[in-house]
């Protein structure tokens, strides 16, 4: 198993106890995200971090979203006093999001060549859902992250 391998694996495992807290039967992109936001030290970590994004900003920014989408539909998480969702009782399963978010990641790069930065472009490359909402709930230029994260990938301490 490659390093980079071994670092896929922890950052799913993240994302699975991110799905399971949130009582979700689903590893979606948001969930990565989070994984990605908490790794500290990876340049994934810091190119979020630069965008004021560390795990908690991304709790915060998805919950937003969350309470955001529940008005849309004339409902307010205060007035109803709802509770915290419980935890998933079973391991949950790899979403469509996040395999889209994936499979755009294993296609920006060679898998030798693969590092933190090329999995979080690929949840910052989705022009629908969660993530591109709960970004722009937070005030976070999508596009200007992606862009960001491209630059440290290619940039000449690469």
């Amino acid at each position: 198993m490659s390093a980079f391998d071994k670092y896929l694996h922890a950052v799913i495992v993240r994302a699975m106890n991110e799905a399971r807290e949130d009582g979700s039967a689903t590893i979606d992109a948001h969930h990565l995200l989070l994984s990605l936001a908490a790794d500290q030290g990876s340049t994934a970590q810091q190119v979020l971090a630069s965008a004021g994004l560390d795990r908690a900003a991304v709790r915060e920014a998805l919950d937003r979203e969350f309470e955001h989408s529940l008005s849309m539909i004339g409902v307010s998480a205060a007035t109803y006093g709802l509770p915290r969702p419980s935890h998933a009782s079973q391991e949950p399963k790899m979403g469509a999001s996040a395999k889209l978010a994936l499979d755009r990641s294993f296609a920006s790069a060679r898998k030798k060549d693969l590092r933190s930065a090329h999995l979080l472009l690929g949840v910052l490359q989705a022009r629908i859902g969660t993530v591109p909402r709960a970004l722009a709930l937070a005030g976070i230029d999508q596009a200007e992250l992606a862009d960001r994260t491209r630059r440290m990938l290619t940039g000449p301490d690469r």
